[in-house]
């Protein structure tokens, strides 16, 4: 990817825990894709299926720097809540979301977006560590790191969606 610097910061300096790295392509505008992966209302949809709801932090509209959102879902037999807090942004190149409060020992979610000629790579790199030492790195290689990626497979399949329809003018332009 020519002309494209995918970087990562050195926020986590033992790299003992998991990575998951997707890239979805989109047939639609950067500027159009960033929006949509930032808006509260297409992530609730995105996580339908979890019941996954705000309960403090910004409720609506497309999240921003600085800005915090706190979700409350039920993952894996349990509601869960996870705060998170956009902790860089270039518009409309990148964002990052990292867990302020959570069930995770750590969790950072970069979001990249690079415009081609026909539309837009969406590259997500979410590193995570699960709490509970030996028992936790067991459970990333048994089941949780699949599950991850699972979830973030499917909503990235929903922005795609929205980004390639009009559907995504009922989610920006309200």
């Amino acid at each position: 990817m020519e002309g494209f610097l995918l970087y990562r910061s050195n926020h986590y300096p033992c790299k003992t825990m998991p990575t998951i790295h997707l890239t979805t392509f989109v047939a639609a505008p950067a500027d159009r894709v960033f929006n949509l992966s930032r808006s509260i209302e297409l992530h609730k949809k995105s996580m339908a299926q979890t019941n996954e709801k705000v309960v403090s932090g910004i409720s609506s509209g497309l999240i921003e720097l600085n800005e915090t959102v706190t979700w409350q879902a039920k993952h894996l037999f349990k509601t869960r809540i996870l705060k998170s807090k956009i902790t860089a942004m270039k518009k409309p190149i990148s964002f990052t979301d990292e867990m302020v409060n959570g069930d995770f020992k750590s969790m950072k979610h970069e979001h990249h977006f690079k415009q081609i000629e026909n539309g837009t790579l969406m590259i997500d790199v979410l590193d995570f560590e699960s709490p509970f030492g030996s028992l936790g790195k067991i459970s990333n290689r048994i089941f949780l790191t699949g599950y991850l990626k699972k979830l973030l497979e499917h909503r990235n399949l929903i922005i795609k969606q929205y980004a390639e329809s009009d559907k995504w003018t009922f989610i920006l332009n309200n």
